[in-house]
């Protein structure tokens, strides 16, 4: 349906900007009852700051064509990351612009005297942070007096960060005659008390249900080794190839190993955590949205707040921490009603803890191996020949040139010289030890195993990861053979067990394998530790493997070794020292 009528020059900004019809959350903010309050419940990407920038127009405007001249602001609009309050300065900007509107923007990170000058000069809207917003109205920076709309944008995660004494002063200080607005993704207990504190007779407006997936996401779990993220990562970037994708590490040293791992791999990405200065984190988002970059590499917190125009593809190279996460990181893309897909790393040993988050967000997603880079290059052709290069219509000046290209060469060489230029500009798809394909369903039939290598004169090692852990040679032989600089061949008999896996390493690898596992300095699950041939007790330390029958112990017949005299208290029930024992005891 097409938008309903609104303010004439808001009406021919929308026209201007391609929007013909509304999404779900400005349809039902403009067909709310004028003048009331609204609680919003809608999801990231509805395109929220509109739907709040028309509703808010009546009230401002105050029926004129145009605004007076500025002087204490009439709107106010919070929101919880510096990102997201200059993209939404940003919005209103051109939704407001035929209305005269001045806007200012105060928000941490940035000069504070530059702020305080704006709003001494007069503005209409004012956009920030909270922080910085109270630090402007403790000041008398702020006047709030004039105000007749307060936008709360995102305030669940306002509270999340903290947020809530600084919410009540600036709210505090506001007239109680104003409209409130306030938009979240979840109406939880905290942000509905906030609201009936704050508002007056709000209408309620749920768009969505509170932990309803987005039905414009396709959502892939990915099956990897443990060992081969890193790969996947690349592979799925060179498959999907889209124009922006936002790639989420749990924190800020695995953001810096991925993100120099693909630098080097040629990939144009930048990297967000919290440990960077507002210039290089300015930096960074300005070369996204100037297209210089095509890639992000953050943490779930330095990417709050955070938009990206066309961003086609979310990767989650570690798993979130439940299913809250998972809905907001992959709410990033298919906003607008723009398509998007969300992609998991799912390592074969969190198998189990990918489904049940999966399940929990309510999630169907498809599940399949890494992209092999077959399939990568097959796609490249079909990208390639619908390149619009090869479409476009050539100008004189193309086709002058081509002639003298083609002058004393064959078209088949200058044909295979362009694919070469095409090849040259992306980076190389990664070959992957293993391609896991879909589960069919129904009954399985069990393929036979390969007999072990028996290889005698080797030496045993040890996983701490066993058939708990999803154990299976298809990953640990690669694993294997990363972590001790060996190969296949050099890898004999394998055994997996409940909780711990034991292999085989032949004579002459033995030594080149344990000082790539020294060098390597294995942790967690991936700590590889020496270990005697299955069934056998394990050495102690400091000693040769003890290959003759077990010692016996303390319930073994004949007399205890020598010095193995019990110290400390009698155990209990013996008699005491000095007397013999009575009949009772005896027996």
């Amino acid at each position: 349906m097409p938008f309903p009528d609104t303010h004439p020059a808001l009406g021919r900004a929308l026209a201007a900007r391609g929007y013909a019809e509304p999404t779900p959350v400005q349809a039902a903010v403009l067909e709310a009852e004028p003048g009331r309050d609204l609680l919003v419940s809608a999801q990231t990407g509805s395109g929220k700051t509109v739907a709040f920038g028309l509703a808010a127009a009546p009230a401002l405007l105050d029926g004129g064509e145009r605004f007076e001249a500025p002087a204490a602001p009439l709107g106010l609009v919070i929101a919880p990351t510096r990102e997201l309050a200059l993209q939404v300065a940003r919005e209103l900007e051109w939704l407001y612009a035929e209305t005269a509107a001045r806007v200012v923007t105060c928000v941490g990170g940035m000069d504070a005297r530059r702020e305080q000058r704006a709003l001494a000069a007069g503005c209409h809207l004012v956009v920030g942070t909270p922080g910085r917003l109270r630090d402007h109205l403790e000041r008398g920076n702020l006047d709030l007096s004039a105000l007749r709309v307060v936008v709360l944008d995102e305030a669940d995660e306002m509270l999340d960060l903290g947020f809530r004494e600084d919410l009540e002063e600036i709210l505090d200080a506001t007239p109680k005659e104003r409209r409130t607005f306030l938009f979240s993704a979840t109406l939880a207990k905290d942000i509905v008390a906030l609201a009936r504190r704050y508002q007056q007779d709000a209408v309620r407006i749920d768009t969505v249900r509170r932990d309803e997936p987005h039905g414009d996401i396709e959502y892939r779990a990915v099956r990897v080794a443990p060992n081969e993220l890193e790969n996947a990562v690349v592979n799925v970037l060179r498959y999907f190839e889209s124009p922006s994708a936002l790639i989420f590490c749990a924190t800020r040293e695995a953001v810096r190993h991925l993100y120099g791992a693909l630098r080097e791999r040629g990939f144009p990405v930048v990297a967000l955590s919290g440990e960077m200065g507002q210039k290089e984190r300015s930096d960074a988002l300005q070369a996204l949205r100037d297209g210089h970059a095509r890639a992000c590499v953050a943490t779930d917190v330095a990417a709050r707040g955070l938009d990206l125009p066309d961003l086609g593809l979310v990767i989650h190279a570690e798993l979130p921490v439940n299913k809250a996460a998972l809905l907001h990181r992959s709410g990033r893309t298919g906003r607008a009603g723009r398509k998007g897909v969300s992609v998991l790393l799912v390592p074969y040993t969190r198998r189990r803890k990918a489904e049940m988050l999966l399940n929990a967000a309510g999630v169907d997603a498809q599940w399949s191996g890494a992209p092999s880079a077959d399939e990568i290059r097959e796609r490249d052709q079909v990208r390639m020949l619908e390149d619009p290069i090869l479409t476009e219509a050539p100008s004189d000046e193309d086709l002058a040139l081509a002639r003298k290209v083609l002058e004393g060469r064959a078209p088949e060489a200058v044909a295979a010289a362009l694919v070469r230029l095409y090849r040259a500009r992306l980076p190389e798809p990664e070959e992957m030890f293993e391609q896991v394909q879909d589960r069919p369903s129904g009954p399985r039939e069990r393929p036979p195993r390969e007999p072990n290598v028996v290889m005698g004169d080797g030496a045993w090692f040890r996983l701490p990861v066993g058939r708990s852990k999803n154990a299976d040679p298809k990953w640990l032989v690669p694993l294997i053979c990363r972590l001790g600089h060996v190969t296949k061949k050099d890898i004999g008999q394998i055994r997996i067990f409940d909780h711990e896996t034991k292999f085989e390493i032949a004579a002459d690898a033995e030594s080149r394998f344990r000082e790539a596992v020294a060098a390597a300095g294995g942790r967690g699950e991936m700590r590889v530790e020496p270990s005697g041939p299955p069934g056998e007790r394990p050495p102690p330390r400091g000693g040769p493997p003890r290959r003759g029958p077990p010692s016996r112990g303390p319930s073994s017949k004949g007399p205890p070794p020598k010095g193995a005299h019990r110290k400390g208290p009698p155990p209990r029930g013996a008699p005491p020292k000095g007397r013999k024992p009575g009949p009772r005891e005896r027996a």
